[in-house]
């Protein structure tokens, strides 16, 4: 980006023998074409430069190494505007396709980070327009090509404005977030499609995704047989080689399946009218398509699966399984699957024994026997974040003590105490000729608002205030470049929402096989409560109390929800038709 404004992948860059860049660029196709060198051209005219004017390259390699070591200072803190979040949903709405969903122009990638501030929002003051953004776009992104409508789960981005044509592969850390703002949205609108989504999500990854010693698998690829998307498309003629007419008629009709096709001859699976519209086209109940259509999926699925399938990334990464053990988490408490919640703590365990080493610290990634590559800024904010989610849905106090040891790991090893904000590499990492640092967010959320974002969490859970102290620095370390672009910075100004928002405490005592701290957690997942933070506490259980659990017990023998501000409760909650009434209370005081 630095040489030439632009960045892209994948990345050549070409080093001095002290690791000092001199050349770099995007993909160079294997022969020249297109007005491009082939990367053979490339390696042929690069050794003929070293050969005649090395000093020129070692000279442009010490200019762009400063260039590089000058852009990872850090700037001068100030604090993040009041304005800035305003300012960063007026961006999204001057952005927003009102028509597909989504921002901006094709290719357009699955905008998790700005839908989930975006529902913040709405929940803050209740404006609609952020919640229209919003809707508009998850429907776009289900309804389309990029939604696997058989198997569920996303593919990486749609190539055109419509969600229609997608790029195939399948990456572990979009569909955790999509997961996870799917959930989300279906606690503000109770939209059983979101809540359709969410699941169909995370029984892909449970079924298809999770490695028999628990970790998740990290990708999929988009072709097989040499060709992009073979595995996912269908032909006409199959649906009546495989279905009964009538359901190869109904689901023809759903999903756009036509003779002619609708990509390159053949049909990309997408449902660009309602489910009623449809039914009614066809002169039939609504209901009766739906059955008709679960059947239709159910064997077109077990045919797929006979195909040869895409290659399969069976690397476990650290980070990225942190940020499924989230949506995981959040999926068995919105959700009450407690498949999710073995498939979380599944992962959990597998991570905390493989990638962990001896000394404690974490390790990047796995594959087989093999762990290996020390832990990036990433690793340790998204698997803290995930594992204090799932300590918040099962009351396991194993995975409490980890998410504590990794926060306090990222204090120690990869913050900057002078300016407050967290380098990517640790202290003791490989020498590099710069330590990086941003605040902004990507293809994933930003792993220092993520490291912020748990530090929050946790101070309200141990009463520390030196980690909501870190997570205050972070944000204001940030808050001139937050004024200049603000909608780059969703995931930090989450955390500043949450900075502003009065903590709302969460106390559940009860044991989980109980039918009533059953209903007492259902009627609470029920509830959009972004920055709250919730304890689970299972009676005669040998577990650690914490400030925000101590002396919480049953009441009356019964299991009870405590609801608190700043360690100061209102009475126990023992009736479960009694928590939503509780909880708005508990938002308006």
């Amino acid at each position: 980006i630095a040489m030439s404004g632009s960045g892209g992948w994948p990345m050549s860059v070409f080093l001095t023998p002290k690791q000092e860049p001199f050349f770099a660029g995007t993909y160079f196709p294997p022969t020249d074409r297109w007005g491009r060198p082939g990367f053979a051209t490339l390696l042929d005219r690069i050794a003929t430069l070293w050969r005649t004017q090395r000093d020129a390259l070692v000279e442009q390699a010490g200019e762009l190494t400063r260039h590089v070591q000058v852009s990872a200072t850090a700037a001068a803190a100030a604090p993040v505007p009041s304005e800035a979040i305003d300012a960063a949903i007026a961006a999204l709405s001057g952005s927003f396709d009102a028509k597909w969903g989504g921002f901006g122009g094709a290719p357009k990638f699955p905008p998790s980070s700005s839908l989930r501030l975006l529902l913040r929002r709405h929940g803050m003051n209740g404006e609609t327009r952020p919640l229209d953004m919003v809707r508009r776009t998850l429907d776009g992104m289900k309804n389309g090509g990029m939604y696997d409508q058989l198997g569920g789960g996303f593919a990486r981005y749609s190539t055109d404005e419509r969600w229609l044509v997608p790029h195939f592969e399948k990456m572990l850390y979009d569909n955790a977030q999509l997961a996870d703002v799917y959930l989300e949205a279906y606690q503000v609108t109770k939209d059983a499609e979101y809540r359709r989504v969410a699941q169909e999500t995370l029984d892909y990854v449970v079924r298809e995704m999770q490695s028999p010693e628990g970790g998740y698998y990290s990708a999929t690829d988009a072709d097989s047989e040499g060709e992009e998307g073979k595995f996912f498309v269908f032909q006409r003629d199959e649906l009546d080689e495989h279905l009964p007419a009538e359901l190869a008629e109904r689901f023809a009709a759903y999903y756009d399946v036509s003779p002619e096709g609708n990509w390159e001859g053949k049909n990309i699976l997408h449902t660009p009218k309602s489910l009623e519209r449809v039914a009614a086209e066809l002169g039939i109940a609504r209901d009766e398509l739906a059955e008709s259509l679960a059947e239709a999926r159910r064997r077109l699925y077990d045919v797929r699966q006979r195909r040869v399938p895409p290659l399969l990334d069976d690397k476990i990464i650290t980070a990225w399984n942190g940020l499924m053990l989230r949506a995981m988490a959040n999926g068995f408490r919105v959700l009450g699957e407690p498949g999710y919640l073995r498939s979380a703590e599944s992962a959990a365990d597998d991570l905390l024994n493989r990638l962990r080493t001896g000394e404690g610290a974490l390790l990047r990634s796995a594959r087989g026997k093999r762990a290996h590559l020390p832990a990036y800024l990433e690793d340790y904010a998204y698997l803290s974040d995930g594992l204090l989610t799932l300590y918040e849905a099962s009351g396991q106090a194993r995975y409490f003590d980890a998410a504590v040891a990794f926060a306090e790991a990222l204090l120690t090893r990869f913050r900057d105490a002078e300016s407050g904000t967290f380098f990517t590499t640790a202290h003791d990492h490989e020498s590099l000729i710069a330590r990086t640092r941003e605040g902004h967010d990507g293809a994933l959320p930003n792993p220092g608002a993520v490291a912020a974002r748990a530090l929050l969490r946790l101070s309200v859970h141990l009463g520390r205030s030196e980690f909501r102290d870190a997570a205050q620095s972070f944000v204001t370390a940030y808050g001139k470049a937050v004024e200049r672009v603000p909608l780059a910075f969703a995931t930090l100004l989450e955390v500043v929402d949450a900075l502003d928002d009065p903590s709302l405490e969460l106390v559940l005592v009860g044991a989980p096989e109980d039918p009533r701290t059953r209903a007492l957690a259902a009627e609470l997942a029920q509830c959009f409560l972004p920055h709250a933070a919730l304890a689970v506490v299972r009676p005669n259980a040998e577990e650690k109390t914490t400030p925000l659990t101590e002396d919480k017990t049953l009441v009356g023998g019964a299991p009870a929800l405590y609801i608190c501000h700043h360690f100061a409760c209102g009475a126990p909650i023992t009736d479960a038709a009694r928590v939503k009434q509780a909880v708005e209370k508990a938002l308006q005081g």
